[in-house]
């Protein structure tokens, strides 16, 4: 046992990472957590701010562990071993990796995406995916996960219910959440932002008369995404450049919201020939 490692369940810090589970306690703190291999593993390359890594050998699954570890500590990150049950009491899994992470939650808000707007370098050919009021965690990172593959420019989370750096939305989104620009904002300022930057809006809706597939969307372009409960607010509903929808043939009215994503995604991709 290293002279370092961390074995009171009872450790301030360990009961720390706990409380960082609920919401009030990431957004007083400022702080987040991620957990696992492949979500450090992509946190790590994209720099991400983590403060803190605490890891358990014991709980490893494979043989790449050693190397994240050495390039978390290039990045100025602080390792510290636990032992097995204060990992197990720590982890946000079921099944745990034993590696868990204490990163600064960056700012996302306005401000921060005019600043990525600013250097983004292909204006003409934006894609930008809005969602709005969605409640689920699993839906969010499955989202943003759909958003990494479908190489959406950037993903806007409106009138936020789901917190963008919940553990669950940061586990469903294998990590993508730290390859995909994304930000947190109301509607009203979003939607006035897409008309100055002229950048079409199409808000998906089972009351829309066209079709996705029959809709133009070969141009700087946003697709709109409601909640799954309630669908998009009134302000979307009027304002939206166009209202598209998906076909629904059986019982069922609309997709979940994850689903509804996927499949406008992949036509805006469809349409603008991507192979």
């Amino acid at each position: 046992m290293s002279e370092f490692e961390i074995s009171s369940l009872q450790n301030p810090q360990v009961k720390n990472v706990v409380k960082l589970r609920e919401r009030r306690q990431r957004d007083k703190q400022g702080l987040m957590i991620i957990e696992g291999y492949r979500e450090l593993r992509r946190a790590i390359d994209a720099c991400f701010p983590i403060k803190t890594l605490f890891h358990c050998d014991a709980w490893y699954q494979g043989s790449n562990e050693e190397a994240l570890l050495a390039d978390s500590r290039a990045l100025g990150c602080k390792l510290i071993p636990v032992s097995q049950s204060v990992f197990r009491k720590m982890a946000y899994r079921d099944r745990p990796e034993g590696l868990l992470a204490v990163a600064t939650t960056p700012g996302r808000d306005k401000s921060a995406f005019v600043e990525w707007w600013h250097s983004f370098e292909k204006k003409d050919r934006a894609f930008i995916l809005v969602v709005e009021s969605i409640e689920k965690p699993g839906n969010l990172g499955t989202i943003l996960r759909t958003s990494d593959a479908a190489g959406v420019d950037a993903v806007i989370v409106c009138d936020k219910v789901t917190d963008l750096f919940n553990p669950n939305v940061v586990r469903a989104s294998l990590g993508t959440l730290f390859c995909v620009p994304a930000f947190q904002m109301g509607s009203q300022e979003t939607l006035d932002w897409l008309r100055e930057a002229k950048i079409a809006s199409f808000a998906a809706t089972p009351a829309a008369e066209g079709l996705y597939t029959s809709t133009d969307m070969k141009r700087p372009c946003s697709l709109v995404i409601g909640s799954e409960q309630y669908g998009l607010s009134e302000l979307w509903m009027k304002e939206a450049t166009e209202q598209v929808r998906i076909p629904m043939l059986g019982h069922a009215d609309s997709l979940n919201a994850a689903q509804a994503a996927t499949l406008l995604m992949y036509e805006v991709l469809r349409q603008n020939g991507a192979s």
